[in-house]
C-alpha cells in the first residue's frame, strides 16, 4: 500500500560532530559506534545500543542531544530471531559492552558507576532487546522501541478475534520492565503503528497487552506527532511512556525510526 495522507519526513544524512568506528568480532556483523566528541577516558557517560535501522539516522538523533551518549548501532538482517539469537549466550551482551567502552576509550563500567545503559530497537530489533532483558534485566536503564514488539498467536496463527491469545512468555521482560518504570526505576518509551500483520501480534496489539497487565489506561488523542506523524493514543505514568500512531503502511512503520530524536528527548531531556 502508498500512503500519502501524512507528511512522512525523511532525515537527510548529514555530518555530525563525533568520531565513527567499527567493533568487529563480537556479533555477526560489525557494530558502528558513535562517539561524541566530549568523551574522555574518564567520562561517566552514558550508552545506547539501537538495533536495526541505518546508523546515521540514529547517530543523527543522540548528536541532538544536549548530553549525547555513546552511540552502538547494530544490523544483523532481517526478522527478529536474527538480533534475538546472538544474545541467548548471556556473556554475549558483556562482550559488547566492554567492547564498546574500549573502543571509545572509556574506563570500564565497574569503575564507572555512574554510566547507564539504554536499548532501542526499531521493528525486529526488538528481538535483542528481548533476549538481552531475559539475563541482563538489571544492567538497563532505559528501553525505547519504535514500532517493534511482537509475540506469536497461541494457537499458531489464530488471532484474537478468533479465540487466540498472545504468547505470554515472550512478554515476560517487557511487562517486569514496564512495571519497573511507573515506579520511577526505569524509563520505558514505546510508540507503534495500526500495521496489522495478522499471522503474529501487532504492536498495537502488544502495547495494549502490555497496559493490561501494569494497569494502565491509554487516553485516546488526535493531535500531531513529530514528522507529520498522527498522534491516536497515549498512555504515560511515571517513567512509562506508550504512543499509538495512525498508519498500516511501510512508510507509517518508517516514520517511527525517522523521528527517533523525538523519542529519544523523552528520556535524555
Amino acid at each position: 500500500m502508498a500512503e500519502s495522507t501524512r507528511t512522512h519526513i525523511r532525515v537527510d544524512e548529514v555530518d555530525v560532530s563525533g568520531v565513527s568506528l567499527s567493533l568487529e568480532g563480537v556479533l555477526p556483523a560489525n557494530v558502528t559506534v558513535f562517539v561524541p566528541r566530549r568523551v574522555t577516558p574518564s567520562s561517566q557517560t552514558d550508552i545506547l545500543i539501537h538495533f536495526h535501522g541505518v546508523s546515521y539516522i540514529p547517530w543523527t538523533a543522540v548528536s541532538g542531544l544536549d548530553d549525547p551518549p555513546i552511540l552502538a548501532v547494530v544490523n544483523l538482517g532481517s526478522g527478529s530471531s536474527v538480533y534475538e539469537r546472538p544474545f541467548l549466550d548471556d556473556s554475549t551482551f558483556s562482550i559488547l559492552i566492554g567492547g564498546i567502552l574500549r573502543l571509545a576509550g572509556v574506563s570500564p563500567l565497574d569503575s564507572q558507576p555512574e554510566n547507564a545503559i539504554y536499548l532501542s530497537g526499531f521493528s525486529a530489533g526488538y528481538g535483542a532487546v528481548r533476549a538481552i532483558l531475559e539475563s541482563h534485566f538489571n544492567d538497563v536503564s532505559g528501553v525505547v522501541l519504535l514500532d517493534g514488539l511482537h509475540t506469536d498467536y497461541v494457537p499458531d496463527r489464530v488471532r484474537l478475534s478468533e479465540s487466540g491469545v498472545l504468547n505470554e512468555s515472550k512478554m515476560k521482560g517487557f511487562v517486569a520492565f514496564a512495571e519497573l518504570a511507573i515506579q520511577g526505576k526505569k524509563r520505558f518509551i514505546f510508540s507503534h503503528s495500526a500495521i496489522f500483520p495478522g499471522t503474529y501480534a501487532s504492536t498495537t496489539e502488544t502495547a495494549g497487552y502490555l497496559l493490561s497487565k501494569v494497569g494502565v489506561r491509554k487516553q485516546p488523542v488526535l493531535e500531531w506527532g513529530p514528522g507529520g506523524m498522527q498522534l491516536l493514543s497515549r498512555a504515560d505514568s511515571s517513567g512509562l511512556t506508550i504512543l499509538g500512531f495512525a498508519g498500516n503502511t511501510a512508510p507509517d512503520h518508517m516514520d517511527h525510526l525517522h523521528n527517533m530524536s523525538s523519542f529519544l528527548k523523552m528520556i535524555w531531556e
